[in-house]
């Protein structure tokens, strides 16, 4: 008999995700996902519907979903149902189904609201890249999106002088 077990969600996260270690030292992160259906009834009318749902990263995934990812990023998840069961403290049967995450993919900015706000009000914003094995820095000043300068110099310090200077590139 045959059977499948795949799940492709793509949606946003209702909550920062929630890291921990197992005794083991192992790190587990829950993403809390809202995942939206649309769709126009018999009638014509536009229905919405969400559904929540957790999905479950482990080892590495799970931290870097940790440090990048925060309450309303975007993401595509690529997975598996899982279910479990315990008993809570009251002695009661408790059980959940989730999504045993094996890939994560961030759809969203590249950085987060709280960096993008903090880049927003900088007079200069480093961003040290490589390129060509050479090392890179692009410098934005003020609004997001105005890119100031693009420069291959290692010493990024010296093109931040030039930029308060007055010898930048608009």
């Amino acid at each position: 008999m045959a059977s499948l077990n795949r799940v492709f969600l793509i949606g946003n996260l209702t909550k920062d995700p929630e890291l921990r270690y197992t005794p083991q030292g192992t790190a587990v992160a829950n993403l809390r996902m809202a995942v939206n259906r649309r769709w126009k009834d018999k009638s014509g009318e536009q229905k919405d519907e969400v559904c929540f749902i957790t999905a479950v990263t482990w080892d590495k995934q799970a931290e870097v979903c940790n440090q990048y990812l925060r309450k309303g990023s975007p993401l595509f998840v690529e997975g598996r149902l899982q279910s479990r069961s315990w008993e809570d403290n009251a002695g009661a049967k408790r059980s959940v189904i989730e999504v045993r995450a094996e890939r994560v993919q961030f759809m969203g900015a590249r950085y987060g609201k709280d960096k993008l706000n903090r880049i927003a009000n900088m007079d200069v914003f480093c961003h040290p890249s490589r390129s060509e094995g050479s090392p890179t820095a692009v410098l934005e000043a003020g609004a997001l999106g105005k890119a100031l300068i693009v420069s291959t110099a290692t010493n990024v310090g010296s093109e931040v002088e030039k930029y308060n200077a007055g010898f930048h590139i608009r």
